[in-house]
This record gives C-alpha cells, sequence and structure tokens, in this order.
C-alpha cells in the first residue's frame, strides 16, 4: 500500500511542528501513516484530531502529540532494534516500523493484537515481530533493545524491561498512578540515568493476565 500525505495529516503534522516536535521523519512518518486506519469508522472523522480516542476493550489510541512525542525520544539515539509493550491499535507500531529496521511488540488483548496486525500488513511493514503475552516481562529472547517503549502507565518502571536494554538503549516509559510522569530511562554499563520529560496521562500497564 503506497502511504500519501493527505491534507488532514499535513496539518496534523504542521501541528506538531508547532507544538514542538522537531524530528523531520517523525513528522514525515506522522502525515503518511494513515491514522483513520486504526479507528472504529465511526470515529475516523476525528482521525487527525490531536486527541486521544477510545478503541475498546478498555484502550485508547494515543494522541498524536504524544506519538510523536515519544517516537522523537527515542529517535534520537538512531535504534536499530526497538520493543514496544502495548501494541493497542498499532498506530504507534505503524509510525515506529516506518522509521526503524526492527519492531518487537507485545500485547495482552488478542483482539487488538489481531487487528494490529491485520492493519500494519495492510500498509506493508514487514519488519515487526508480535507477540502476544504481558508486557511487564519484556521480551526476554528477542532482546537486548536499543530502545523500548512502553504505551500504558506503570507504578513502577519494571525490572525486566531495564535489564533488556542494551548499554546506551534507552526505555521511554510513562510511570505514576493518579499522577504520571514521563520518563526517559538510558542505560549506561549496569547503572540507568532517569529524566522525567514530561507529565502524562495513560491507561495502566497491567502486571500479568491475558484478555
Amino acid at each position: 500500500m503506497t502511504r500519501v500525505a493527505s491534507t488532514s495529516a499535513n496539518n496534523l503534522a504542521k501541528k506538531l511542528s508547532d507544538a514542538g516536535i522537531i524530528h523531520p521523519a517523525v513528522l514525515h512518518a506522522v502525515a503518511t501513516i494513515p491514522r483513520e486506519l486504526f479507528l472504529d469508522g465511526a470515529l475516523a472523522h476525528k482521525a487527525y484530531e490531536n486527541t486521544a480516542l477510545p478503541i475498546g476493550q478498555g484502550q485508547t489510541i494515543s494522541q498524536p502529540y504524544i506519538v510523536a512525542r515519544m517516537t522523537e525520544l527515542l529517535m534520537q539515539h538512531n535504534p536499530q532494534k526497538v520493543l514496544e509493550i502495548g501494541t493497542g491499535s498499532g498506530y504507534q507500531a505503524a509510525i515506529l516500523a516506518s522509521l526503524i529496521p526492527e519492531l518487537c511488540t507485545i500485547e495482552r488483548i488478542k483482539a487488538l493484537q489481531i487487528q494490529a496486525r491485520q492493519r500494519l500488513k495492510r500498509l506493508d511493514l514487514h519488519n515487526v515481530a508480535f507477540k502476544y503475552g504481558d508486557g511487564w516481562q519484556g521480551w526476554p529472547n528477542r532482546g537486548p533493545f536499543d530502545g523500548i517503549m512502553v504505551t500504558a502507565a506503570a507504578a513502577t518502571v519494571p525490572q525486566a524491561l531495564l535489564e533488556q536494554l542494551s548499554d546506551h538503549g534507552v526505555l521511554i516509559i510513562p510511570v505514576g498512578e493518579d499522577t504520571q510522569q514521563l520518563l526517559k530511562i538510558t542505560r549506561i554499563g549496569q547503572s540507568f540515568q532517569s529524566e522525567i520529560v514530561e507529565a502524562v496521562k495513560f491507561v495502566p500497564l497491567i502486571n500479568g493476565g491475558l484478555a
């Protein structure tokens, strides 16, 4: 499937640029990945609004700004292999897969995983490995990873994910319950450097339990 930027998608990319997203490849991905493909038809008219939207199963497709922001934080380090925790609709996975050589993505809700796989296939994005499982544990036998992105808020940073980072790898993760902060954690040898990026609001990351 050839991806051509629509006027609406270009306008969204321009809004994100005005909001501070500066990475040209990230903005290009936002402009060329059709967000409406990842939404129920009844919500397709809202696809290029800068807002989170429901996708069923108590989950959401993230606000485009936060998708771009988290992607930009990873892309600053030119990752070659990334692990995504929480495939959801598949939109964030599609953005990542259009930018990096290899993506591994985990989803605990089977119905969402099946939909996401079909959507990425339709976009001819074939550099993605899918796993139905508990994202809290990561994907040890596919690691280490240059980057890990978590698309749900963890009460604490999962130790398993830290252990699966390569040296100088970066973990982007929202942490907290009532109040959440987006963290950027960089592995340096056996130590970890943590930076607070900004306040965010995500659905919770579930530890265990598949659906």
